[in-house]
């Protein structure tokens, strides 16, 4: 039996493209596609009875049919950090970070299409789950990353088999060289960034967080935010189960203090944020000067009553600190949460509210 894959819609112009043909962006305004897809809120949902992957969530996902794509990811327990404060722990994803949930996803997708290679843009995580998912389905993978990565990450692409190109210049050089190759027949382009059927995998944060508490969300999810992709898969699990009745959390993201795009435009007011010097700090997986779904991100954090905060490095230090005295080894980025509403953060950032937060990445 064929099953129609849902195609691709712009927000900015209502352009329309099939998944099958489709440019990598939109061809109109060359911004990032979304999915014109929205789940049944009247399908039956009962994770439990599904498989002990993201896949136990298929009711809600845009891919019909059986996958075959899996590493048994998804399901991620939580732990208490503070009183009203739990941690969802996606260091224990097969890559170790949450880009396996869309991953697998843009795999899968792949996997359908048969294209004679797959190609991906990464400096760190995204790229490792990508290079792993493609080993698993058997499909051609190429990674491009800007010079400076790391020889700990690319060689961990390697490994799972991708060709690993470095590209001279900074992130969005990469981008760029990554896009002109999915231009050539045949590739398909696994962008985290502009492929939206990553966020319907990076979604399923969400609604394990619903499963792990009973039916319901805590009154905000802290998100880390560089492109966003975390946060904008939590806003649509947040809309869809607010369709099933599910109170709604405020979205609250947290950006690097030496670069933060979206707190400036938060602050500003700005529907629009506008690119910021690239600076280093020690959240490297959220330096994004220039995020393409900034519009999008901004959006959703104002829809849900939420705010977006920046840390510093030197409480970044501390709470990755804090969070290795509590049993919780974790990269530096993925302390940023903890630093922007635990014990050290300044004020009452949560305002008493329960709160989920992310930790993903192994130490380092």
């Amino acid at each position: 039996m064929t099953h129609a894959l849902p195609g691709y819609i712009c927000s900015e112009d209502g352009t329309r493209a099939d998944v099958r043909t489709a440019p990598w962006g939109c061809p109109v305004c060359g911004g990032p596609w979304d999915l014109d897809f929205t789940p049944d809120p009247a399908a039956v949902l009962e994770p439990a009875a599904g498989p002990n992957s993201l896949w136990r969530y298929g009711s809600v996902l845009p891919l019909p049919g059986a996958f075959s794509v899996s590493l048994a990811e998804g399901h991620t327990p939580m732990v208490p950090l503070a009183e009203r404060i739990h941690a969802k722990l996606d260091f224990l994803m097969p890559t170790r970070s949450f880009k396996d949930r869309g991953a697998v996803m843009l795999v899968e997708l792949a996997r359908r299409l048969a294209p004679q290679r797959v190609v991906a843009d990464s400096s760190g995580n995204a790229g490792t789950a990508v290079a792993a998912y493609c080993a698993r389905a058997g499909l051609a993978c190429e990674i491009f990353v800007p010079e400076g990565t790391s020889e700990k990450k690319t060689e961990r692409m390697r490994s799972h088999g991708a060709e690993v190109r470095v590209v001279p210049g900074g992130r969005e050089a990469a981008s760029e060289a990554a896009r002109a190759a999915a231009d050539a027949p045949g590739v398909f382009y696994a962008s985290h960034v502009f492929n939206p059927y990553f966020l319907h995998g990076t979604k399923t944060y969400v609604y394990e967080v619903w499963e792990e508490l009973g039916g319901r969300l805590p009154e905000a999810l802290v998100v880390p935010v560089g492109n966003g992709t975390l946060l904008l898969g939590a806003a649509l699990a947040v809309e869809e189960l607010a369709r099933r009745g599910v109170r709604p959390p405020a979205l609250i993201a947290v950006q690097a203090e030496a670069v933060s795009p979206l707190a400036q435009a938060f602050a500003a007011g700005a529907e629009e944020a506008a690119p910021v010097e690239q600076r280093p700090t020690l959240a490297e997986g959220i330096a994004i000067p220039a995020p393409p779904r900034a519009r999008q991100i901004l959006a959703a954090v104002r829809k849900s009553g939420g705010t977006v905060l920046t840390v510093p490095d030197d409480r970044l230090q501390e709470a990755q600190r804090d969070l290795a005295r509590r049993g919780l080894s974790v990269e530096p980025t993925a302390a940023a949460c903890w630093a922007a509403v635990g014990p050290a953060a300044p004020g009452d950032p949560l305002q008493g509210r329960t709160a989920v937060l992310p930790l993903c990445g192994a130490g380092g």
